[in-house]
């Protein structure tokens, strides 16, 4: 089973969620795809064994072959590509924007010239590790790098079918949210209850049922703020998986880097239990 955690805003304990949930389980593997700024390998520590860049394919004009022809632009869906035609005192040029190239191949398949190939650019590193027993992958996305959606499906693309993967998604509701959870067979959603964490939710939650993956919410800090998460869910039939109240002592480990089921590990089980019900909603759904 893949489990995603998400939230629809950052700060809510999406990490927290997702790091003592892998430690609660046997044979699991997490995977931080929280590329622009991962953090779960703080509170892991892992031994990092493997470590490969990640590149995405972006185009490289032949001028010579080249007639500026245009097509390179028309197939763009992404506006990568400038034509500058010639005028009959100077030829014409082809510009690529490789920040806005997402890779897809298009411009090199239909140039009818065949002048465009396609080189590597690196956008950022995957590391694979070990920590407690869990198999751990990350990805860093390089300083200035814009897209981060290719460094995901990187990530992803080490999942191990063989066990139960945890991963940890970007904050938010744009692209790399959903290339991070769109291979689930389940969302964990974090909220908090205040006006902030619940306007957040519902987009988050408008987005899992856009794309069909079923989903049930989290609610840390719970005994703060007003009742109105509560009351959302209830009236939209979402399931609570888990409350875990305002409490300094785990604050304080969180500022530590130290999991929370380590010191209070009555969690273990609340966390345990929680993926005994996430697997007893699984079934429900697939009759």
């Amino acid at each position: 089973m893949i489990i995603s955690v998400a939230s629809g805003k950052g700060g809510t304990g999406k990490t927290t969620i997702a790091v003592n949930l892998a430690l609660s389980l046997r044979n699991v593997q997490l995977l931080d795809c929280d590329v622009e700024e991962p953090n779960a390998h703080i509170f892991l520590k892992p031994e990092i064994k493997e470590t490969f860049s990640a590149f995405i394919p972006i185009p490289e004009v032949d001028s010579e072959k080249c007639n500026t022809c245009g097509k390179c632009r028309e197939v763009c869906a992404y506006h990568a590509i400038a034509v500058i035609p010639s005028n009959g005192e100077t030829k014409g040029s082809v510009l690529v924007f490789p920040h806005l190239c997402h890779g897809c191949g298009a411009c090199s398949l239909l140039c009818p010239q065949k002048a465009i190939k396609e080189v590597h650019k690196e956008i950022g590193i995957v590391e694979i590790g070990t920590a407690k027993g869990i198999q751990f992958v990350h990805g860093k996305l390089n300083v200035g790098e814009v897209m981060s959606p290719p460094l995901i499906r990187q990530v992803e693309d080490r999942i191990d079918p063989t066990k139960t993967v945890i991963i940890d998604a970007p904050p938010g509701t744009s692209c790399p949210v959903i290339a991070a959870v769109k291979k689930s067979d389940y969302c964990i959603l974090v909220t908090e209850p205040t006006p902030f964490g619940l306007n957040d939710l519902v987009l988050a939650v408008e987005v899992l049922r856009k794309i069909r993956i079923p989903f049930g919410v989290v609610i840390n800090r719970s005994d703060i703020g007003d009742d109105k998460v509560d009351k959302y869910c209830q009236g939209n039939k979402i399931p609570i998986l888990l409350r875990i109240p305002f409490d300094k002592g785990i604050a304080l480990l969180y500022s530590r880097g130290i999991p929370l089921v380590q010191e209070k590990v009555e969690y273990k089980d609340k966390f345990r239990k929680l993926f005994d019900c996430i697997n007893k909603l699984s079934v429900l759904k697939a009759k």
